[in-house]
């Protein structure tokens, strides 16, 4: 499994959404494996959840912000939903959310404005 390189202090809020305040990278993969990601400072993103599903998935989550930054960076780069939503996934899981929390919420970021 991949892991952050870092995760100390790297984002802010700023109203619903967040802003990168630190590079956010991330080892695509496993750790070393030559390709990584790196959300660059500046860089606004957000959690999107239907606040009547609040209750299962707070957007506010700290578990949840990292990998929705990676999510949100790579769709903005030009990443397919599906390869996009499988670093949300291992984002996720690094971050130690559930297996069923997971699964729900990558169906969700793979199937939404599905063409």
């Amino acid at each position: 499994m991949s892991a952050y390189t870092h995760a100390l202090d790297w984002c802010e809020r700023h109203g619903v959404g967040y802003r990168v305040t630190h590079a956010l990278s991330w080892d695509v993969g496993r750790p070393g494996s030559g390709l990584q990601v790196t959300v660059p400072p500046g860089f606004g993103f957000e959690v999107s959840v239907p606040r009547w599903l609040w209750w299962a998935a707070n957007p506010h989550r700290p578990e949840y912000l990292k990998a929705a930054a990676l999510h949100d960076y790579t769709l903005q780069s030009g990443w397919d939903r599906i390869s996009g939503g499988a670093l949300f996934h291992a984002g996720l899981k690094a971050d130690g959310v559930g297996r069923m929390r997971r699964l729900a919420m990558t169906l969700a970021v793979m199937l939404y404005r599905f063409q």
